[in-house]
């Protein structure tokens, strides 16, 4: 097959964690042809949704991870699959990118689908879930935030639209800079903010489950450094081997056919103590560390999972 990866620059990625380095090293064993590009550089030009992209050769030695082919203009309608794995955030640059990848419908085959990808950020998928999830709100409004938090008492505060545990804060039941926070994520956006009951159970780890075609796959447990709340690998969550329990199971069974069929195949969601916090579908991570920890080739599932659907 062609295969087109969107992603950030893949000279910087780290190879032993990242998501799209490992599924790149799996199409290359599969034997297809690989191109990658950078989000800046997806255009539309007369009707038809182009790149200027690199061929693309990946093997297992840092910083001489990516063999990268001259510049050239690629017409994407003609790969059999494009990956939508650069990181959020989901702003308006994000967004266009789903616009144009739309129109892709018909002629390749776009993972994951970025109709869906745009209409369900992370943190707003979950609200289509309201019994798997903990106490949510979102506001811009700061008397909103206020009564959330004299309800609740002890709460988490983040941006909606951030990803890998930026800007998230844990406000206990003593904390006064509720104020001075929204203070200052207003004067730098005009989002949104997202609250949620703080869930004590994250001192043992915040679970990522990885679901292929709405099936789960397996998932690993991060745990919080000592002194932090946020469990995210990005800020030295330590990933730990762990088994699904039966709620995670039921959760996984009640989300997955709605992620199946909204073209959603490689998703990672967040589950704290039983609760869905999010449902990671713009650029999720966490296949390597799964499949060290399960002896699992979760790549390999995915790439059957986008063949099938070539096929069907």
């Amino acid at each position: 097959m062609k295969v087109a990866f969107q992603m950030d620059p893949i000279g910087s990625v780290d190879i032993n964690a990242d998501s799209t380095f490992r599924l790149a090293e799996e199409a290359q064993a599969r034997g297809h042809e690989m191109w990658v590009y950078t989000p800046d550089h997806l255009s539309y030009r007369e009707g038809r949704v182009m790149a200027r992209a690199q061929s693309l050769r990946v093997q297992r030695v840092q910083g001489d991870h990516a063999d990268l082919g001259p510049v050239a203009d690629i017409d994407l309608g003609e790969m059999d699959v494009v990956w939508l794995r650069q990181d959020p955030p989901f702003d308006m640059g994000y967004i266009t990118t789903t616009h144009l990848l739309d129109r892709l419908k018909g002629q390749a085959l776009v993972v994951n689908d970025p109709f869906w990808v745009r209409n369900s950020p992370e943190k707003l998928l979950v609200l289509d879930f309201p019994d798997l999830t903990p106490p949510t709100a979102i506001a811009r409004d700061i008397e909103v935030l206020r009564e959330f938090k004299e309800k609740h008492g002890d709460i988490i505060l983040k941006p909606l639209y951030g990803n890998g545990g930026a800007g998230v804060f844990r406000l206990d039941p003593n904390d006064r800079n509720l104020t001075s926070l929204h203070e200052l994520f207003t004067g730098m956006s005009r989002e949104p903010l997202i609250v949620q009951k703080f869930l004590p159970d994250v001192s043992a780890g915040d679970k990522r489950i990885i679901l292929v075609d709405g099936e789960p796959v397996g998932g690993i447990n991060r745990v919080p450094a000592k002194g932090e709340t946020r469990s995210n690998m990005h800020v030295g969550g330590r990933p730990e081997k762990t088994d699904l329990t039966e709620r995670e199971r039921e959760i996984c069974a009640i989300i997955g056919p709605r992620l199946k069929e909204m073209g959603q195949v490689f998703v990672g969601i967040d589950v704290i103590g039983g609760y869905l916090t999010e449902i990671n579908v713009t650029s999720p991570t966490g296949i390597q560390e799964l499949e060290r920890f399960d002896g699992v080739n979760v790549a390999g599932q995915i790439w059957e999972a986008i063949e099938a659907r070539l096929a069907g």
